[in-house]
């Protein structure tokens, strides 16, 4: 999904240099006020495939500052956690499913998972809807993307 992530921002950078846009103006799209614009969607879709996988595998959550501004600077966050990811080897993940997740989402509360109920009702949908609102903000600026795109190869 990472990677489908990468191409459809590809073409929304190829978009605004062809109808000469000021990126920017992508890059703060969002599909109503109150919501993220595509550039917090793609930060947050990173957090999330970065936060979850670590968890999950038992290791330190890489921090990453939230200072992207541009199409590139989002690609080297994609491909960053990306490495990340690869760094990750199956046998780190061998308890996952039965590990303990403790979060603290934004509220003093804390939340306790188990992993598997962590991956499967906290962090693959949020993941998923990151990645889709970013998907249905440049669909709804005129990048000419889809589905295809936004799945990406695996």
């Amino acid at each position: 999904m990472l990677g489908g992530l990468q191409t459809v921002l590809r073409k929304a950078e190829a978009h605004a240099t062809d109808k000469k846009i000021d990126p920017n103006a992508l890059l703060q799209a969002r599909l109503f006020p109150d919501m993220f614009p595509l550039l917090r969607q793609v930060q947050v879709a990173c957090d999330f495939a970065k936060s979850v996988s670590a968890r999950l595998a038992g290791v330190e959550v890489p921090k990453m500052e939230d200072t992207e501004q541009t199409f590139a600077d989002l690609q080297a966050r994609i491909a960053a956690v990306l490495a990340f990811l690869g760094s990750l080897d199956a046998e780190q993940f061998a308890e996952a499913a039965q590990r303990e997740i403790v979060t603290q989402a934004g509220t003093p509360k804390e939340k306790r998972f188990t992993g598997q109920s962590y991956l499967f009702n906290y962090g693959l949908p949020h993941f998923f809807f990151h990645t889709t609102t970013a998907y249905a903000i440049l669909r709804h600026s005129g990048v000419e993307v889809g589905k295809k795109d936004y799945i990406g190869t695996y």
